[in-house]
């Protein structure tokens, strides 16, 4: 018997590997372009983990697929300089050319986004758009006033002006960094680098007719159609070699973000993170409170998992982490030893001020919202002044179990002879003693405890 279920079992696994095996197999057959087929890729927004990931993956599936060219779509202010490096690594690495296309009409393409159309194989904008302000905005601030100085020094200023002497040397080694790097894409890609360090260090932007005179991009294209045609018989640097590119006959195919593409742009938004890590803290902490509840505990470790995920992939300030770590330490104390609320305060301030410093970036939408940290401040003070409640709840309630509990409890008798007999107290059977006479079945209440025996008296 043992051998057929066995033997069952494994037909059936072998069954469902089949299927999961047609079923991979049908989807890619549904979503695989083919070799006249272009995917494009969209970046709209705040570029992220999530953006990188699904341009990165696009790119490597497009040469993978044997497509001839892949089209970046773009609209964005910018975004982490990690995540903008990815993408640049992934195009600069790839054996298919790319194409980046700021469009529709309205778009743009700063800060991280200038990058990544100087990186790009073929450098396209729709009119409307503009490319540029490319400086990384904690280096934008205006400049402290200074006293005024003579032809001689402003003349030297013009002449060997250095971000070294309006900012911190990490500020200038920040924007040197991003100068030297823009330039060299610039120069890669035969455009011009003296406007690209401008974008950088002055933050310039130019509209895409400027930017087509100044030799910033390549194309200025109406629309998808008229990109397709200025880019047919093109002969771009690849690798180590020119490739032309053909377009006639290729039909484009928008390629949407997976459902893992989805997931990790939600769930890497600072202020999703945040909340993730508090409903962790506190399933965790009301799972301690509450042994075997299970639901608490398990949807707790889950959140809590998904918060970490998204810290290792966001820029995170360890300060800041270190805050948020003792914010609901000392709030989980408060919970196992109450202090009246000061263990608690003092964790909802210790985790607010972690959540404001703890994402070091100067993208705004990757930022926690202030909402967001009054809404968890609130919750947090909440939680506090129930803990407080049920404390002093606790205090002022009788005594339910130990040795205290059995004083005034009431049971029946037994049976009874003189002064001794037993008696039933909570379901269990007691040795009792009394001064007086009782008889079986009358009520009787705990006066004293004395090791096993209890002493009673009647209860009315």
């Amino acid at each position: 018997m043992d051998t057929i279920v066995r033997h069952s079992w494994l037909r059936l696994f072998l069954l469902s590997l089949l299927l999961a095996g047609f079923a991979q197999a049908w989807a890619n057959a549904q979503t695989q372009p083919g070799r006249d087929e272009v995917p494009v890729l969209t970046i709209e927004g705040a570029i992220g983990p999530a953006t990188a990931d699904y341009v990165a993956g696009g790119i490597a599936r497009a040469a993978e697929q044997g497509a001839p060219m892949v089209i970046i779509r773009m609209d964005t202010p910018g975004g982490l300089d990690t995540s903008m490096r990815e993408i640049i690594r992934a195009i600069l690495g790839s054996p298919v050319p790319v194409v980046t296309y700021v469009s529709p009409s309205g778009a743009r393409a700063a800060s991280a986004g200038a990058f990544i159309l100087t990186a790009s194989h073929v450098a396209a904008m729709a009119p409307g758009t503009n490319v540029g302000a490319a400086t990384p905005v904690q280096l934008g601030a205006p400049a402290a006033p200074s006293t005024p100085k003579s032809s001689d020094q402003q003349a030297d200023d013009k002449g060997t002006s250095s971000p070294a002497k309006s900012g911190g040397a990490s500020e200038a080694k920040a924007l040197n960094d991003a100068i030297a790097y823009i330039r060299s894409l610039a120069e890669m890609r035969g455009r011009n680098a003296d406007w690209a360090e401008a974008a950088v260090r002055e933050a310039a932007s130019l509209s895409a007719k400027s930017a087509l005179e100044q030799k910033v991009i390549d194309i200025v294209a109406r629309d998808d159609g008229d990109l397709l045609a200025q880019i047919n018989g093109l002969t771009v640097a690849l690798g180590n070699g020119q490739v032309r590119l053909q377009t006639d006959g290729v039909r484009l195919t928008e390629v949407l973000p997976d459902w893992r593409t989805r997931l990790l742009s939600a769930i890497t938004n600072p202020n999703i993170a945040l909340i993730l890590m508090m409903i962790g803290a506190y399933g965790l902490l009301f799972e301690f409170m509450n042994p075997g509840a299970l639901y608490p505990g398990t949807i707790g470790a889950i959140s809590l998992l998904l918060g970490f995920y998204a810290l290792s992939v966001l820029p995170v300030n360890y300060a800041g982490l270190a805050l948020i770590v003792l914010g609901l330490a000392l709030m989980g104390a408060e919970a196992f030893s109450p202090s009246f609320g000061i263990l608690g305060i003092g964790g909802m301030i210790a985790f607010v001020l972690g959540a404001t410093i703890m994402f070091d970036t100067d993208v705004p939408q990757f930022r926690v919202a202030l909402p967001v940290l009054a809404a968890i401040a609130v919750a947090s003070l909440g939680a506090t002044v129930l803990t407080m409640r049920l404390a002093l709840r606790s205090r002022r309630s009788s005594v339910a179990t130990g040795r205290e509990e059995m004083i005034g409890a009431t049971g029946s008798v037994l049976d009874w002879q003189g002064t001794g007999g037993h008696v039933r107290v909570h379901g269990e059977r007691w040795n009792a003693r009394a001064v007086s006479e009782l008889h079986a079945g009358q009520e009787v209440r705990i006066i004293r405890l004395q090791g096993l025996t209890v002493e009673v008296e009647p209860a009315n």
